[in-house]
């Protein structure tokens, strides 16, 4: 990657940066004073389609294959590339599932939670998936001390995001997983999402030592690439459940 195509990667990945935090704060402002659920439902949207668009590189996945060797590194990378995404188009079906569960149990009614904590522990997913950005940036530049910090940055942060929702959230919510639908529904989905985390975190940490042993260079980087867009995804599912648990609808105990 040449210095300029560098400079613009970054330039990005700080707009999009931007916009993710201003349209998390009117998306915020909307439900707490107007709460129209339509308006909120468009902004996780839009937040989500800036994600798949720029920092997982959805476009990557329609560039021409050059090589007709099969063995080749290009040929094998475009095919990795089209496995992960089928992978995680399968992983979004059970996640939109849990999505449909919620909108059909509770309507627009919601459980009762922390708000302030709620939106600090989305602030934080969204910090992590810039920092996994800029990883990957720097490892296509060949940067390899900032990849190592991008990441190590990232994982702290997802340890965090963990911490938050598991460790906090789960222990001072109003009812506990067998209190009725509310609980369940509560439960499934940020448990079923925060295993995903765990697994992401553990992905992050076995690209991080092998980036330590120097595996990776700016030209195959495939797992690099792999961990952020898998890490990314992690976050555009928190797009739609943190409003839909924490934000539409009117509370209820």
């Amino acid at each position: 990657m040449t210095d300029s195509n560098h400079s613009s990667g970054m330039r990005t990945g700080f707009i999009v940066f931007a916009i993710l935090a201003i349209l998390s704060a009117i998306e915020f402002t909307l439900a707490i004073f107007f709460n129209v659920w339509q308006l909120i439902a468009l902004v996780a949207l839009m937040k989500a389609g800036l994600v798949v668009y720029y920092y997982m590189h959805i476009y990557r996945l329609f560039e021409p294959d050059e090589s007709d060797h099969h063995e080749s590194y290009a040929y094998k990378l475009a095919t990795n590339r089209i496995g992960l995404w089928l992978f995680l188009l399968s992983d979004f079906f059970i996640f939109g599932g849990l999505l449909l569960s919620r909108v059909n149990l509770l309507a627009l009614t919601r459980p009762e939670l922390n708000q302030a904590l709620g939106l600090a522990v989305s602030v934080v997913l969204i910090f992590s998936s810039v920092f996994a950005y800029f990883g990957e940036t720097y490892m296509q530049q060949g940067n390899r001390k900032r990849f190592l910090m991008c990441y190590s940055a990232t994982i702290t942060l997802g340890i965090l995001f963990l911490i938050g929702v598991v460790g906090v959230e789960w222990r001072i919510a109003p009812f506990g997983p067998a209190d009725g639908v509310t609980g369940a529904i509560f439960y499934v989905m940020t448990g079923f999402h925060a295993f995903h985390v765990l697994t992401g975190v553990i992905f992050l940490i076995i690209v991080l030592r092998n980036g330590l042993r120097g595996l990776y260079s700016p030209e195959k980087h495939w797992a690099v690439e792999a961990s952020a867009v898998y890490w990314h995804f992690v976050d555009v599912v928190w797009f739609f459940f943190y409003p839909a648990l924490y934000l539409i609808g009117t509370a209820v105990k």
